[in-house]
């Protein structure tokens, strides 16, 4: 029986219309005649979703007896019975009640698939197994509900539901995701507008990715070779050396002419230890390349034009830039270089950039670290200069050359010795020695063609040959180990030294931590376990790469952190002398995991403080400031309801006017704090529009004494580019302020003028003024400077009034006043076309 075929609506966050989706596609393939029905699907009480399940067939479902009541699961039996083309079955990361057949809803799918009828069905990004960790970082929630990452991916369509955060918060607002007690709550904790955001680009690029994986199944599956310039990937060759930043922006604006450019740094290391380059340096080009948009890659390989266009063609790059090569001229006799043989051998679907640069032929210099023995390439050459070169010297002296003595017969076999040495180290010399030795006794010293010395001199001259021989090939290939131990120690002081001090400096997260051991040992995997205890098991506090170890016996190399954690890599076995090293990233590890832990402690016990401050700062609001009021409301009532006292008109209208203040405070301070709720949830829409700036403010000076303000409003004023209702309220908020810290008697000073492309409003008090320290404070909620008397206000008017400016487009701000006091100056645009006219030429 053919396997059914799996359609998922994957949905960037809850709310987009995943449902509402799969119910539309349903009700299309209803009327194509194909047999649908609905095996499980939640409309949570939202109209327009209810409405689509009009019209299509639901499979009752199976009721389940849980502790002391009963709850609905889908019935998959019934769904099996009755054998439909297409189930639909909504929220495929679902936990089923205990007591159902399958613990998961998506292995409840998987039946019905392998029963060969089709899913559609719908999951959330934040579900998906291997974003937990990322979507808890970014939302503060953990999602319990999972489903793993390899059951969406292999369903035959994934469709993205998305939906921009402001229409979405839209949405939510307007009840049309969840009840309306609901979402505040919603609003200001799970659905803040970066939340959204950050789960939007997680999806775009999960599913980027997907698509990425089926274009290469599709190539590798019908053998395409060729490369499909389908966006712009550009693939930059680095070597480790400072011409290596040069070629990264290069690249990056290369990539900026196309839209979707990807830019893809790649270093090839060789396979014969720690890292040829400057750690510092590829550090540096790493950071630069992540910083600009890219991504920074190692691969391993000893033949560096095919490792890099193997690498190319693997991730269906387009381009490869290549910095002109920094060999000088007599160095090309060993080969063409890297660049002219990857643009030999790429191809004509991959275009290779050759940029020239100021390191360009100024030479490479000695490697930074090739580990403490030569490479396999030096001690080939010493066997091939130190055994064929006395063969080829010999065979030029004894045929066309003329004959030179046997002292220059022996220091040319010399010179080989040497070059052996020096090339491939002790061993190649001395059988050069041997070799040469051999041919000079049999071509050169008489009697010639026998091994037998005739002259006592020669025999002198051949013996000194042969220890002159030992000695120069011992001392110089002992100088070469200790030139390449010396390079090798110092690339492992760079590495430790640059390890420190961005692990104390908190440059480096455990993840990148562990990339870079697997990168500079060129290991398949890193991770670093840990366990509570001797006898717990082993926990994985962070890996990178495929397959990594899950215990520590399953390592190839083990370094032990203290009793309870260890550094375990898989790949390949390490030599000893790469373990003090690894030692040193084990420790380093351990410390930004202990960093980690601490700031994640640091980051808790501040949210909890600053909760505790609102708290503390609401329930000092409740027990005095919004008491207070109710208290004197509660009196004024009481004694108009009392029989036993006789009260004239006149105290009547005393004690009613006594309540209607008191509700006024009342309404005034709840508002405050309504207006801090919605400011704090993003829930503020302004209604921009053109308005006459004299229209506004006069309506806001309503709830203040009449002589306590003058008002200097300009008619020649431009229109202003503002909602009417938040401006009034701004500007009523910061006059009743400076009104309440004004000296007896004093006015308040509202005035306007325009400037440019914006029009200021200044209102100015002679009040004690505040010091330049405690200006941005004073715009904080729930703070009240200095001795505020209490029952002035919960200590919101200006975060309101400064919350409201931002929400129009303007600017509130705090100056002092000339002669001593308080001057906020509130800034608002002016509408489009509508600036200050230039002020008047002076007369003639």
């Amino acid at each position: 029986m053919a396997r059914g075929k799996l359609r998922i609506y994957l949905g960037a966050a809850p709310g987009v219309g995943k449902t509402y989706a799969m119910l539309s596609e349903a009700h299309r393939r209803l009327e194509r005649g194909t047999d649908c029905v609905v095996a499980f699907v939640e409309h949570h009480d939202r109209p327009r979703t209810e409405v689509l399940l009009h019209g299509l067939e639901q499979v009752p479902r199976r009721q389940i007896a849980y502790r002391d009541g009963f709850f609905t699961e889908m019935d998959i039996d019934a769904v099996l019975a009755r054998r439909p083309q297409v189930a639909l079955v909504d929220e495929l990361a679902h936990t089923n009640v205990p007591g159902s057949r399958n613990t998961k809803r998506w292995q409840d799918a998987e039946e019905l698939l392998a029963a060969g009828i089709d899913v559609i069905s719908t999951v959330n990004i934040q579900h998906l197994e291997s974003l937990g960790d990322v979507v808890e970082s970014i939302t503060g929630v953990r999602q319990r509900e999972t489903v793993p990452d390899e059951v969406v991916r292999r369903a035959d369509q994934i469709e993205l539901v998305d939906m921009s955060p402001e229409a979405l918060r839209r949405r939510m607002a307007h009840g049309n995701i969840y009840r309306p007690d609901k979402v505040d709550a919603a609003l200001s904790h799970y659905f803040r507008p970066g939340n959204l955001t950050a789960l939007r680009e997680l999806a775009l690029l999960w599913v980027a990715d997907r698509v990425d994986e089926y274009l290469n199944e599709y190539r590798s599956e019908h053998r395409v070779s060729a490369i499909w310039g389908s966006r712009e990937r550009i693939v930059v060759g680095l070597t480790g050396g400072p011409e290596g930043r040069t070629l990264i922006r290069r690249a990056v604006r290369l990539a900026e002419k196309g839209a979707g450019g990807e830019v893809m740094a790649v270093y090839v290391a060789r396979s014969d230890g720690l890292t040829a380059a400057s750690p510092k340096e590829l550090a540096l080009q790493r950071t630069l390349v992540e910083d600009l948009g890219g991504t920074f890659h190692q691969v391993i390989g000893d033949d560096i034009p095919a490792a890099l266009l193997d690498f190319a063609r693997g991730v269906n790059a387009t381009q490869i830039v290549l910095g002109v090569s920094r060999r000088r001229s007599w160095q090309y006799v060993f080969g063409p270089g890297v660049g002219a043989t990857v643009a030999r051998e790429s191809g004509p679907d991959l275009d290779v950039h050759l940029i020239t640069h100021g390191e360009a032929g100024k030479g490479r210099g000695l490697p930074a670290a090739r580990g403490a023995r030569l490479g396999r390439s030096r001690v080939v050459a010493g066997w091939l200069v130190g055994v064929l070169g006395p063969v080829l010297v010999t065979l030029l002296l004894t045929g066309p050359l003329p004959d030179v003595g046997l002292a220059n017969d022996m220091l040319l076999i010399l010179a080989l010795t040497v070059a052996a040495a020096l090339l491939g180290g002790l061993v190649p010399a001395l059988a050069s020695a041997v070799v040469g030795s051999v041919l000079l006794n049999w071509y050169f010293t008489p009697p010639v063609h026998t091994l037998t010395i005739a002259d006592p001199e020669n025999i002198v001259a051949i013996a000194i040959f042969v220890g002159v021989a030992a000695s120069v090939a011992s001392v110089v290939g002992l100088a070469a180990r200790r030139t390449h131990l010396a390079a090798r120690l110092r690339a492992e002081s760079e590495i430790l030294s640059f390890l420190a001090g961005n692990v104390l400096r908190g440059e480096t997260s455990l993840e990148a931590l562990l990339e870079r051991v697997r990168e500079t040992f060129g290991m398949e995997s890193a991770a670093l376990l840990e366990r509570s205890g001797e006898t717990a098991p082993w926990t994985c506090a962070g890996s990178v790469g495929p397959r990594p170890a899950e215990v520590p016996e399953d390592a190839d190399v083990d370094v032990p952190v203290g009793d309870t954690m260890a550094l375990s890599l898989r790949g390949r076995v390490l030599p000893a002398a790469d373990r003090r090293v690894l030692a040193a990233f084990a420790a380093q590890a351990a410390v930004v995991l202990d960093r980690r832990r601490l700031q994640q402690e640091a980051d808790r016990a501040k949210e909890l403080a600053e909760g505790n401050r609102i708290r503390t700062a609401l329930l000092a609001a409740v027990s005095h400031d919004l008491r207070t009021p109710l208290a004197g409301i509660k009196a004024s009532v009481s004694s108009l309801r009392s029989d036993d006292v006789e009260w004239s008109e006149q105290d009547r209208a005393e004690l009613l006017e006594a309540i209607e203040e008191g509700a006024d405070r009342l309404d005034h301070l709840v508002g405050n704090l309504l207006d801090m709720s919605r400011l704090q949830t993003g829930t503020v829409s302004a209604l921009i529009r053109e308005t006459d700036l004299d229209e506004v403010v006069p309506m806001a000076l309503v709830g203040v004494p009449e002589d306590s303000v003058e008002l200097d409003i300009p008619e020649t004023l431009p229109m202003v580019h503002v909602d009417r209702g938040l401006l009034e309220r701004a500007v009523a908020n910061v006059v009743e302020n400076a009104v309440k810290y004004s000296p007896p008697g004093g006015k308040v000073v509202v005035s306007a003028s325009a400037l440019a492309d914006r029009v200021e409003v200044r209102v100015v008090d002679r009040g004690p003024g505040v010091p330049d320290e405690a200006k941005d404070r004073i715009f904080e909620p729930f703070q009240r400077y200095g001795d505020a008397p209490r029952g002035v206000g919960v200590g919101l008017g200006l975060a309101v009034a400064r919350g409201f400016a931002e929400a129009i487009g303007g600017s509130l701000d705090a100056e002092d006043t000339p002669g001593g006091g308080l001057t906020m100056v509130l800034t608002v645009p002016t509408a489009p076309g509508r600036q200050a006219p230039e002020p008047a030429a002076a007369g003639r």
